[in-house]
């Protein structure tokens, strides 16, 4: 998971059309068509609607030349947070449904329905459609950006401060465990050695976890200080420059917006 921090990063810093547009007009974007897909009735048309934003999404990860192995990985990584959810719903009759028809009969009485099928199928196309957006702006977007993104669009400065401080240290933690796993790595010690005594092993790794949050509280104090001589208070704020939209970030939300708006209403009424 660290070296994912890293690897996405450096990849929002590479150069394509999509890394080259603003971080508010990516926002919008993918603000917009998760309302757009989650807010959707779960109907038959929920197909037809995933599939256009599906087509979308494929249009723009192309022109971000992101390659089909790192989006998959990200996906896999993600889908166990909602695969849980998704894969119980099958399991109940769902409300929204008033008739139901048993596909697979299962022991201590529990039974597999057809329309809860249904429905998780529908719940795991609009998860899969949102994570895919999310992680098409994570990818082509800086941190710092998105940030600078959001407030531009009205985020509370307080909010922009928190989340600048977050995002800048949280580098700096994933450094100092990168160290940490380094020194153990040097040392011949991996947690998965079988030759290792098992209680040898759980110690150590205890041992770790104590020592990253011992840095963690020293690099705390360390910062705070630091912020205190440079004049943080409580009033204190992160200044963020006012930055027109170009010519071509605003075509792009021209053209895209539309189509996130109309095309559910159009399927919807059709």
């Amino acid at each position: 998971m660290i070296e994912e921090l890293f690897a996405i990063e450096e990849e929002s810093y590479r150069d394509s059309i999509v890394h080259r547009l603003d971080a508010r007009v990516k926002l919008i974007l993918t603000i917009a068509a998760i309302i757009a897909v989650v807010s959707y009735p779960f109907e038959p048309d929920l197909y037809l609607v995933s599939g256009g934003f599906l087509l979308l999404l494929i249009i723009l990860f192309g022109l971000s030349k992101t390659a089909v192995k790192t989006y998959l990985i990200r996906l896999a990584m993600i889908l166990p947070f909602g695969f849980f959810i998704i894969v119980a719903q099958i399991f109940f009759k769902n409300p929204r449904y008033t008739e139901f028809t048993v596909l697979i009969d299962l022991p201590f009485g529990i039974a597999v329905y057809q329309e809860s099928f249904l429905f998780a199928l529908m719940l795991s196309l609009k998860f899969i459609v949102c994570v895919s957006f999310i992680i098409l702006l994570s990818g082509t977007t800086p941190m710092q950006d998105l940030l600078e993104g959001a407030a531009r669009l009205g985020l509370p400065a307080e909010f922009t401060l928190v989340l600048g401080m977050t995002i800048r240290y949280l580098f700096v933690f994933a450094i100092m465990y990168r160290h940490i796993q380094n020194a153990l790595a040097t040392r011949c010690f991996s947690a998965y050695n079988r030759a290792l005594p098992y209680r040898y092993r759980i110690s150590t790794i205890a041992y770790t976890i104590g020592t990253f949050f011992l840095r963690s509280f020293e690099q705390g104090e360390r910062t705070y200080m630091s912020m205190l001589c440079r004049g943080y208070g409580r009033s204190s704020y992160i200044y963020i420059t006012k930055k027109p939209l170009a010519s071509t970030d605003r075509l792009v939300l021209g053209m895209i917006m539309p189509f996130i708006i109309i095309f559910p209403i159009i399927i919807y009424l059709l």
